[in-house]
């Protein structure tokens, strides 16, 4: 994969990200999305479609994408005033909810061939 297609990959995986869990904190009024119910049936089936699609069209290390993508929910919480009490575990919950994410991401990459 080119410097400028790996670029971009990241540049959509964290657009992504960032629009996905900010409409999601917007929508619930929740400063961390995955408070809401609507949380697990739209915005996380959303986030593992999404890197699945940026995995079949960057298929060079899929997990990256999913996990800039999952990042960027810890980015809105912090811009939401959510405190940081809780980052360590919160980290931990973005890692193995990410899991997931990675394992579309790299399904799809193996999809393409």
């Amino acid at each position: 994969m080119r410097g400028r297609d790996t670029f971009l990959a990241y540049v959509l995986s964290a657009c992504a990200g960032l629009v996905l869990w900010m409409s999601a904190a917007m929508v619930t009024g929740r400063h961390e999305p995955w408070d809401a119910s609507s949380y697990w049936t739209v915005s996380y089936p959303l986030a593992i479609l999404g890197a699945a699609i940026l995995g079949f069209l960057f298929p060079e290390k899929p997990w990256r994408w999913a996990a800039v993508l999952m990042l960027m929910q810890f980015v809105v919480m912090i811009a939401m005033g959510s405190g940081l009490s809780l980052l360590p575990l919160g980290l931990v919950v973005l890692a193995v909810l990410g899991a997931p994410l990675a394992l579309a991401g790299a399904l799809a990459a193996k999809l393409r061939g």
